[in-house]
């Protein structure tokens, strides 16, 4: 039983060195360790304030983000209207250009053929005249080799022809 009931010496002696220990550990232990506590609390806390702060940066810069892409498809698209319109406006006047010079070269044509057509009717009249002169004087000469036949052609052309 001598073990179960403390020694008064040995408790004020235990009580001593677990108050000396106590202030040793407070005066030098403690504080710095809950110093360090308190700064490493702190570090923490800005680490989630900025893990916050830069979760809120990141949802502003993908909104923005979602915006500019919105914005771009919306700016390709007019473009792509635009150079749509354009290439139209200009298929349209290329189309209206050719027809005008199809047209113009159609009546450059018209004028070029019917210009050759009366050079070659004034061609063949020409002709024709100078072969019905050659034929009406080669038949003259057949029929006009003797007197009688030449008295008598002046005789038929002053009866067709009247004096006044």
């Amino acid at each position: 039983m001598e073990l179960l009931i403390p020694n008064p010496g040995l408790v004020f002696w235990t009580s001593i060195a677990f108050l000396l220990l106590v202030f040793l550990l407070s005066k030098f232990a403690w504080k710095p360790i809950l110093q360090t506590l308190k700064i490493r609390e702190e570090s923490i806390e800005e680490a989630l304030k900025a893990a916050e702060l830069a979760r809120e940066e990141m949802g502003d810069l993908k909104a923005d983000n979602e915006k500019l892409l919105v914005k771009a498809r919306e700016e390709r698209e007019q473009l792509l209207r635009d150079a749509s319109k354009a290439a139209s406006m200009i298929k349209e006047d290329a189309k209206a250009d050719a027809e005008a010079i199809s047209k113009r070269m159609m009546e450059d044509a018209k004028v070029g053929i019917e210009a050759e057509k009366q050079s070659a009717l004034a061609e063949v009249r020409s002709q024709v005249a100078n072969l019905s002169v050659e034929i009406a004087e080669k038949i003259i000469r057949k029929n006009l080799e003797n007197d009688k036949a030449q008295k008598a052609l002046v005789d038929e052309f002053l009866k067709d022809k009247s004096f006044n």
